[in-house]
């Protein structure tokens, strides 16, 4: 039987792709929904994984590149360059350097991906407010996407093992990938409550605040029964931090209703009280009785702490870690980690990284590398710090709960290249002078007239 092919629309083509090279933000956007295709990958030991999202943040990269080469390109200050720079000169040395230099180059090639060439494709995608909105708008629709999948695990016992019962939320993602559902829906959750909290006042539309104010109190949920302590706290610190930019009367009262409301859901209706509530209690009980995973990633740090003692300055190479993992670990550290679902069943995931970026760098790039890291989180930082309004107050959301994140995580998996995403929007937030607030029609001239101009260059 013969197959019919539909007819490809050249034309609209043909129109579709200089709109798309003359304005990269969709890609962006693309590159976050894209996130949420499931990979079917069962193997996390290879070396490479690429996903739909990879695939589409190097589209973006290309073009990046095609409009560099043309000279339309806005212009990227000293500061930035120099950062990113940092960054590729550390990966460079660390892999010259590196005890096995072949596997070393894979790695390199993911930290540039990661750290640099993403990035800065994001900062010179996000041309004005629209553009940043836009790409922030995906963050919601992608938490959204996975909080009903995960809410649904959770109330119809389909999930991941979660002290023995299939209860855990896990997304689209599997076992396997355990954190990657609640760092989807932790994103998601403080885009909507930052876009939220920039449409008050005069100016702002009364819809869309109350529909993303209605996104970030769904998204607790699917957040809560993921039973990811990790993204609680960076949740919750980076939560914090947006409101006091904010608002710190917003603070107090966004607490006393995320209380009222726990007791409601948790206490009245039952709406995973037992796991939360056990879970919660074993965040107090990590230093003088910790779990089997946390005793397990204190021997991992430790252990990423004897191979930097070993190569201090430029460290071991990427890729390093997981070779000399058993020869410098104590003997008590598991073999890995339990992961089971109905897809996958039971298995081991083995221990390949220190879960800990800090210590990553540091075993793998030495002191040059964590100087350079060290240098780009905090310029970025205390970039973003500026911004109590608008796109920006949300990039300072966003990046610090990357930076608590990678207190007891590191990159790896499908949701890394999120981390590339929220970079290049706290590059941008943090090289461009903060923006007024949405008031009236002053604003909006601001926004659209010379100001918006003069930022893009």
């Amino acid at each position: 039987m013969a197959l019919t092919l539909p007819a490809f629309p050249r034309p609209a083509l043909r129109r579709a792709l200089p709109a798309l090279a003359e304005r990269t933000s969709p890609l962006a956007a693309a590159t976050v929904l894209l996130v949420c295709v499931p990979t079917g990958e069962k193997d996390v030991a290879a070396a490479v994984h690429v996903t739909a999202a990879d695939l589409a943040s190097l589209a973006l990269v290309a073009l990046t590149a095609l409009n560099l080469l043309r000279g339309r390109l806005p212009a990227v200050d000293r500061t930035t360059c120099a950062l990113f720079g940092g960054i590729v000169v550390a990966a460079a040395v660390a892999t010259i350097g590196s005890i096995d230099p072949a596997a070393a180059v894979t790695g390199f090639v993911r930290l540039t991906q990661v750290f640099v060439l993403v990035p800065a494709a994001v900062l010179c995608s996000l041309r004005d407010r629209t553009d940043q909105r836009l790409v922030l708008g995906s963050f919601v629709l992608a938490a959204l996407i996975q909080g009903v999948v995960g809410a649904k695990q959770y109330l119809t016992h389909t999930g991941a093992s979660y002290t023995g019962e299939p209860i855990r939320a896990v997304g689209t993602f599997g076992a396997l990938d355990i954190m990657a559902m609640s760092s989807v829906v932790s994103f998601g959750l403080l885009a909507a409550l930052a876009l939220a909290l920039g449409e008050r006042g005069p100016g702002g539309d009364a819809r869309l605040r109350r529909a993303m104010f209605a996104a970030a109190a769904f998204l607790a949920f699917p957040l809560a029964v993921s039973f990811s302590r990790g993204s609680w706290i960076a949740t919750g610190l980076a939560a914090t931090v947006l409101l006091l930019r904010a608002d710190a009367r917003l603070l107090v009262r966004g607490a006393v209703l995320g209380l009222a409301a726990a007791v409601v859901l948790v206490g009245g209706l039952g709406l995973g009280g037992s796991g939360v509530t056990k879970r919660l209690g074993s965040i107090g009980s990590v230093s003088a009785a910790p779990d089997q995973s946390v005793s397990d990633r204190y021997d991992l740090w430790s252990t990423a702490g004897r191979i930097w003692q070993d190569h201090p300055v430029r460290g071991a190479g990427p890729k390093a870690f997981q070779q000399l993992r058993d020869s410098h670990a104590p003997l008590r550290l598991s073999s890995g980690s339990d992961a089971a679902d109905a897809t996958i069943g039971f298995q081991r995931e083995p221990l390949l990284s220190p879960h800990n970026m800090y210590f990553l760098v540091l075993s793998e790039q030495g002191l040059i590398g964590i100087t350079a890291y060290a240098a780009l989180f905090l310029t970025l930082l205390i970039g973003c710090l500026r911004h109590r309004h608008g796109p920006g107050l949300a990039a300072l959301a966003l990046l610090t709960w990357v930076l608590v994140d990678f207190l007891y995580a590191d990159i790896g998996g499908t949701t890394t290249v999120l981390t590339s995403v929220v970079l290049g929007l706290a590059a941008r937030a943090a090289a461009h002078r903060p923006e007024p607030p949405a008031t009236g029609p002053a604003t909006i001239t601001a926004t659209t007239g010379p100001t918006t101009t003069g930022a893009a260059r």
